[in-house]
């Protein structure tokens, strides 16, 4: 029975978060684009337009999980019962974080949003991402949709965390801008070398990058901007191909 109660609270709770993200522009929420909400804060952590399609996949992903969590067989799947209340969070979390960013609340985005980060993170370690092997279809209905999930939060928890900075009006200590930017383009990578060297997940790499070329597209008018957010990727990339050779080069 508790199963059973997981499995449809995990169907409900994924149906009812991608549809409050679809109306919020659909409608949209409160008369306002969540996009364009975005652009009204004069910070560079933030990709071009193009970059946000990566919904589209994360929606894709966590219907294949849902419908595949729910499937008899899976029931008693000892890592999808471990994540399951983990995946209810984080879509009760993206949810609130909706409402309260189209009705301009945005330090309380920043807590929904933090929430939303930390139940990923509790569901990436509890699927064994990068440390035990699954089936073909756990790794492609699970795991690489919560790879790419997590992925993209790792870069919107970053960009609200500008971007209630700069609501608050922070001076950021009197740094510049663009130094700041650089100091955070610092922080991704250093969290992408952390991701590569102890797990070796291509998916979520791949939407850093994704990330941060859109980054150096929008801003391809301001030379620092798109030459460090370029410098950067190659980086990540680099960091990242050398953790498979060293994987391969001890497993041989």
């Amino acid at each position: 029975m508790k199963n059973a109660l997981r499995q449809i609270s995990v169907v409900v709770v994924i149906l009812a978060t991608i549809t409050i993200n679809i109306l919020a522009d659909a409608l949209p929420i409160n008369g306002l684009n969540t996009g364009r909400i975005s652009d009204n804060f004069h910070v560079y952590f933030v990709p071009a337009g193009y970059v946000f399609a990566i919904w589209g996949l994360i929606y894709m992903g966590l219907l294949a999980y849902a419908i595949y969590q729910a499937l008899p067989a899976q029931k008693i799947n000892p890592r999808l019962q471990s994540t399951g209340w983990w995946v209810v969070l984080g879509g009760l979390a993206n949810s609130v974080w909706i409402f309260l960013w189209h009705y301009q609340q945005f330090v309380g985005t920043l807590a929904a949003m933090l929430v939303l980060l930390g139940s990923l993170i509790a569901i990436y370690q509890r699927l064994g991402i990068g440390r035990i092997r699954v089936s073909t279809g756990e790794n492609w209905a699970v795991r690489i949709p919560f790879s790419v999930y997590l992925g993209w939060i790792t870069v919107a928890t970053v960009a609200n965390v500008t971007d209630v900075l700069d609501y608050l009006k922070w001076n950021v200590f009197g740094i510049a801008a663009q130094t700041w930017f650089l100091v955070v383009l610092v922080a991704v990578l250093v969290i992408s070398t952390l991701m590569s060297l102890n797990r070796r997940d291509v998916a979520y790499i791949l939407v850093i990058l994704w990330s941060l070329v859109g980054i150096g597209y929008k801003f391809s008018n301001e030379p620092l901007i798109w030459i460090a957010s370029l410098i950067t990727s190659l980086l990540v990339a680099l960091v990242f191909l050398y953790s498979l050779i060293r994987w391969v080069r001890a497993h041989k």
